[in-house]
């Protein structure tokens, strides 16, 4: 493993350090707030923060400086600055996870990129012979989109199978989730086969719902799954994260969803003894070899201004009274008390309990909005969008076999909204909202005469 005084890895300079601990006085105005975000478009509700993330001016204007000093003279910046200040950021995000050592941290593009370096791996081991076909890989059903797409090219091609966790929604509590994995556990060691990965998301996207995933993974160890990889694009500046405690071989986030940076950055994190594994970055360069986190450093010309502002970040969490713990407990509060006021006024549901949610949650939209279908829940996504100026993403929630789901007065709920909560939001923005639902039900607008995008 290579330390992080191989001048590839940032040389034996010790970086400018980032305090941890938020300011004690002095602390982030509303204005100021407003300001830092004052490039938004003012006249959308914007209260979909998951997806895309959001990123303050002061840390824009870091990111622009970083970029004219490459543009300024490039050469120099190559070999005197950058991989220093890689260096610094993955100091940063180490001291932030509970994290052993600085070479556990790699910077890379999101999530998919840190779901490639990992199936990979295991594909390549299914390939080689090395895994027997038919082992398999479990995850969740909700599992992000792309990170299927990955196990179909990498793992189910090379002879793997895959197992997928039916999770319940709504769900109610942590054990439902912990009873349906345990069955999932069940099903994909059935006839001999080896459970090889798990993918556990830390909090599912869509329907969003926060995992037990330090329980989950104890799971994994007591029956034997070899390797255990958290898909945790959510996480970092949404809920705590101690990657010890959670134990993990692999545990990705992205950055600029939750934690102010500009897109797109995340940090993957592999415990020490998992850099055993056959790692690489999916972006072969001429550091090939070098350990994952030199590979990941350089994938050549590009611009890496978004890796190197994890420092202006961490400054901007800290001028909230109690830093990033602060601000995650703003948001959690807020989404809740509106996630409870818009379920109110609709006479819906939430999709799991208060505490199963951080700074996003499911409101269940009225029945009479006759949702049957993703392709009306994309339909009305984009007529809220364009016609009443709200961005919010929506789930359909189709019935299984034999259930009878939620029901409103009028019939059964097959649609959520995903609100999300960030500093920059205001109540009215989720007034917005409510009243272009209300509106449509009132007028028994269904998705189908909604306009597509």
């Amino acid at each position: 493993m290579e330390g992080a005084k191989d001048p590839r890895n940032g040389g034996d300079s010790s970086p400018k350090q980032v305090s941890k601990k938020p300011r004690t006085s002095g602390h982030i105005t509303e204005q100021e707030i407003h300001e830092e975000f004052s490039h938004h478009n003012l006249n959308v509700a914007r209260i979909n923060n998951g997806s895309f993330g959001s990123c303050p001016g002061s840390v824009l204007a870091a990111q622009k400086n970083w970029q004219l000093q490459f543009l300024q003279q490039p050469d120099d910046f190559y070999f005197n600055t950058l991989r220093k200040g890689i260096l610094h950021s993955r100091t940063v995000i180490k001291n932030l996870i509970n994290a052993d050592d600085v070479d556990e941290i790699s910077l890379v593009d999101n999530a998919t990129t840190a779901a490639a370096i990992v199936l990979q791996q295991i594909g390549r081991a299914f390939a080689e012979g090395k895994f027997a076909k038919n082992d398999t890989v479990l995850m969740l059903h909700c599992a992000y989109e792309a990170v299927k797409k990955s196990i179909q090219a990498y793992v189910t091609r090379a002879g793997g199978s895959v197992i997928e966790v039916q999770l319940p929604f709504p769900v109610n509590s942590n054990e439902e989730i912990i009873a349906e994995f345990k069955r999932g556990l069940g099903k994909g060691k059935a006839n001999g086969r080896k459970i090889r990965l798990a993918i556990i998301d830390h909090i599912t996207a869509m329907p969003c719902v926060v995992i037990p995933v330090k329980e989950l993974v104890k799971i994994c160890r007591e029956e034997g799954v070899e390797q255990v990889f958290v898909d945790a694009a959510h996480a970092i500046g949404s809920v705590d994260i101690n990657v010890k405690e959670i134990g993990a071989d692999f545990y990705v986030s992205n950055l600029h969803k939750w934690f102010f940076c500009p897109p797109s950055v995340s940090f993957l994190y592999c415990k020490k003894a998992s850099l055993e594994f056959d790692v690489h970055h999916p972006v072969v360069s001429h550091e090939y070899g070098n350990g994952l986190p030199i590979e990941s450093a350089w994938v050549g010309t590009r611009d890496y201004s978004s890796q190197l502002v994890v420092p202006a970040a961490l400054e901007f969490v800290n001028r909230f009274e109690d830093g990033i713990h602060g601000i995650m407990k703003r948001n959690h509060e807020e989404v809740v008390k509106m996630g409870k006021m818009l379920a109110e006024s609709w006479r819906t549901n939430l999709g799991s309990p208060p505490e199963m949610c951080a700074g996003m949650i499911m409101v269940g939209l009225p029945s009479r909005l006759r949702v049957s279908s993703e392709d009306d829940a994309s339909r009305l996504r984009s007529h809220l969008r364009e016609c009443h100026g709200v961005e919010v993403p929506i789930h359909y929630q189709g019935l299984r076999d034999g259930e009878e789901g939620v029901k409103d007065k009028d019939g059964v709920i097959t649609a959520y909204a995903r609100i999300s909560h960030q500093i920059y939001n205001k109540f009215e923005d989720y007034c917005r909202f409510r009243d272009a639902v209300n509106h449509l039900a009132e007028n028994r607008q269904i998705c189908r005469t909604t306009s597509p995008e």
